[in-house]
């Protein structure tokens, strides 16, 4: 007898705004019909219908018993780290004999990388990288943690590929905002700035950063300003889905290694894939021989690694 693998479910932020959600709905119906061999639902913690607690009655009532729940977020903010985790365990009270693992976040992933350099790429149109800003706006957090998650795809994002800067800024609860974000571009001479919200689909937020822009760019006709699109149902961000679904199954929620030049080919780094880590030495951070007041030898050999 073959078990059933557990089922997914998708956990959303939730929105006010109608194609949003719909979006989300929508990419929640793609990915049952790519995975017919899944039971697949997707609900929101707040805004929108469904909620999540109904997704989850939906599955129990297709006889799952087993679920993996991946929260369909960028980045691991109040929503991933609380809400999702409490609504989780209220439902397994609510449906005894229901067992979950719980997914990470989809965070600043190759994957997500490439689609938004597409994005980028149409934004761009001919003009040449290096004559380009990139802002990066998030939605904003009162977590620094969330925040961070931010700039650390921003920087990704600027890693080999050629721009001549991606700084980052925030539609909400976190400076800097937009305007001054822009602004923050001008100081550093940005004479061309592509606004990229980092969204995965349409809402009222990235429309916000778009209207935001768009006054900033009113008020400088100096600086040449494009707003690029958000994320968007692509295919890698179903393929990621999967991947964070077969990681929380499997229960290998390893640290964070999507971004590690060891394991991925990234811009400019594809060399380091696959190399050994060696242990290696830090002059500047020397902790041995203090108060001898001669010689750092380490034994003549901190520089030989064994081959």
């Amino acid at each position: 007898m073959t078990t059933q693998p557990p089922a997914l479910l998708i956990a959303g932020h939730g929105t006010r705004d109608e194609a949003g959600a719909e979006a989300f709905r929508d990419f929640v119906k793609e990915l049952g019909r790519r995975h017919p061999e899944l039971p697949v639902a997707g609900g929101f913690i707040e805004l929108s219908p469904p909620p999540l607690g109904e997704a989850v009655t939906e599955l129990v009532e297709r006889g799952v018993r087993r679920f993996a729940a991946v929260p369909l977020m960028l980045v691991s903010a109040g929503h991933a780290k609380g809400d999702i985790p409490a609504a989780l365990a209220r439902e397994k009270e609510r449906h005894p004999g229901v067992t979950y693992t719980y997914g990470r976040p989809l965070g600043p992933h190759p994957a997500l990388l490439r689609v938004l350099e597409r994005r980028l790429d149409e934004a761009l149109g001919d003009t040449a990288r290096e004559d380009v800003t990139v802002l990066l706006v998030g939605r904003g957090s009162t977590d620094p943690d969330a925040n961070a998650e931010v700039c650390k795809a921003a920087r990704l994002l600027w890693e080999g590929r050629g721009y001549a800067g991606v700084e980052t800024a925030f539609v909400s609860l976190a400076a800097p905002d937009v305007p001054s974000g822009l602004d923050r571009c001008a100081r550093l001479g940005a004479r061309r700035i592509v606004v990229l919200p980092y969204f995965l689909f349409t809402g009222i937020l990235p429309e916000r950063v778009r209207r935001q822009t768009e006054e900033w760019a009113a008020a400088h006709p100096e600086t040449e300003v494009r707003s690029a699109d958000v994320i968007g149902p692509e295919p890698e961000l179903l393929d990621l889905v999967m991947e964070r679904y077969a990681e929380a199954v499997a229960g290998d929620l390893r640290m964070n290694c999507d971004s590690c030049v060891y394991r991925i080919a990234l811009p400019g780094f594809e060399d380091k894939v696959g190399l050994p880590q060696q242990p290696h030495f830090h002059p500047d951070d020397d902790g041995h021989d203090h108060g001898h007041g001669h010689g750092h030898h380490h034994g003549g050999h901190s520089h030989s690694h064994a081959h």
